[in-house]
């Protein structure tokens, strides 16, 4: 399965919370995440997170989001949608 970094938090909330790192990491395995620069497989970030245990779909969201790197998302200080 493929995810957009957009619909990442969507996602995620059909996950029932608390949940075990390595539960949710093997749960994701199988969603390679499109980012601006390439992809990365969700489970591998969600295992590679600093904590034992996710409290909420945001926490799961964020530990992502801090694992990668800023050429991911894009350019900085643009947003979708800017250019011609």
């Amino acid at each position: 399965m493929e995810l957009e970094l957009a619909e990442l938090g969507e996602y995620l909330e059909q996950f029932d919370y608390p949940t075990e790192r390595d539960e949710l990491a093997a749960a994701c395995g199988g969603v390679e995440l499109r980012l601006a620069e390439g992809e990365r497989n969700l489970g591998d970030l969600l295992a590679g997170a600093h904590t034992d245990r996710f409290d909420s779909a945001d926490d799961a969201y964020t530990a992502v989001q801090n694992d990668l790197p800023r050429e991911a998302v894009g350019e900085p200080y643009q947003s979708e949608g800017e250019g011609d």
